[in-house]
This record gives structure tokens, C-alpha cells and sequence, in this order.
């Protein structure tokens, strides 16, 4: 959160067209804040995308189009680990540059499933850093209620911005969650 995911890609595919060549953009469907099939930045920079759902196949939607010179996606936490592998395909096998930007883990401290096989198996990872509310390195998101009221429960993934979630350090990530229970423990 607030680290310019999106403006970095928005930036990357800018990059691309400029030189002519043909970036495809991918968000997933359920991410709707700026509308369906739109990547939109905090800054104002926005373009669209293709929407995709957990079923699509990314290989295929990429391997279809005429000339794709890179795939860059958004939200990449939410993909599926089956589009994760999808998207190593499009790298090796097409030869297609695949940039993905999304958060490593959730409001309580646990990783995404398309987060997780990033990790296990992307030939690159770059931090893009963002700052606690203290001055320190923001790793983690806590997720709050109209009233700024941190919650610990609930389901992983609720859509939404600076108005439901705050990116903090560590320590502010678990003086957020004081008093857990054993089970709100990430394992």
C-alpha cells in the first residue's frame, strides 16, 4: 500500500509505447475502484487493462494477441498460483517480459496465494518501499473500520485504499494486532 505499485507499472507500460512497442496490462476483475478493466495510480495516471478472473488463463489471453512486447500486472497478489505458473510460461516459452507488482501479504500478516508463488518463483524480486506513520520501512498493512479501528478478523481479501487500510512497520504491525489470540498468528 502507498509504495507506487501501480504508478510503476503505469510508468512501465508508458515506456514501452513510447518506443512502439505493445505492453499488455493486466488487473484482476474484482478490483473495480476505478472501474472495470482500469489501472489507476493515486497520482491521477491511468490506462486500461484486461480484467481477468481466477479461471482465465493468462498464457493463452497473451499467447493470442498479435505482437505483445511485455506483460505487466497489477494487483498481482491475486492470482492464482495455476496464473502464476502461467506467467512463467509466458516468460519462457514466448519470450515476453512479465513485470507483476501486487503486496506480499494481507492484514493479518499472511501471505496471498499469487503473492506466495511469486515469491517461490519469480526470477526477480524488487521491494518498492513505502513509510510507516514513524519514519521506518513499511512492510505490513493493517486493515480498519470507518472509525480507524484496526481489525483483526475477517475475510482475506476486501478491496479498498487509504480509507481501509495503513501501511506500518513490524512493530506498529503488531502493536496493531495487540492481545492476538493463537490462531490470529500467521504460521
Amino acid at each position: 500500500m502507498n509504495a507506487g505499485k501501480s504508478t510503476t507499472l503505469l510508468q512501465s507500460a508508458h515506456n514501452y509505447r513510447e518506443r512502439g512497442l505493445r505492453p499488455l496490462l493486466f488487473t484482476p476483475q474484482l478490483d473495480t475502484r476505478a472501474g472495470k478493466g482500469q489501472i489507476a495510480s493515486r497520482i491521477g495516471l491511468t490506462a486500461e487493462a484486461h480484467a481477468f478472473s481466477p479461471a482465465d488463463d493468462l498464457f493463452k489471453l497473451t499467447d493470442a494477441q498479435e505482437t505483445i512486447d511485455c506483460v505487466l500486472v497489477d494487483e498481482a497478489q491475486f492470482l492464482s498460483r495455476a496464473q502464476v505458473y502461467q506467467l512463467g510460461e509466458i516468460a519462457d516459452r514466448l519470450n515476453t517480459p512479465v513485470l507483476a507488482y501486487g503486496l506480499r501479504t494481507d492484514f493479518q500478516g499472511n501471505l496471498f496465494e499469487g503473492s506466495r508463488h511469486l515469491l517461490a518463483w519469480a526470477d526477480k524480486l524488487v521491494e518498492i518501499k513505502t513509510i510507516c506513520h514513524c519514519g521506518s520501512k513499511a512492510t505490513m498493512v493493517l486493515r480498519t473500520d470507518e472509525k480507524g479501528t484496526v481489525l483483526r478478523e475477517g475475510a482475506q481479501v476486501e478491496i479498498g485504499g487509504n480509507e481501509r487500510y495503513v501501511s506500518v512497520c513490524r512493530k506498529h504491525f503488531k502493536e496493531g494486532m495487540a492481545n492476538p489470540q493463537p490462531g490470529d498468528l500467521p504460521i
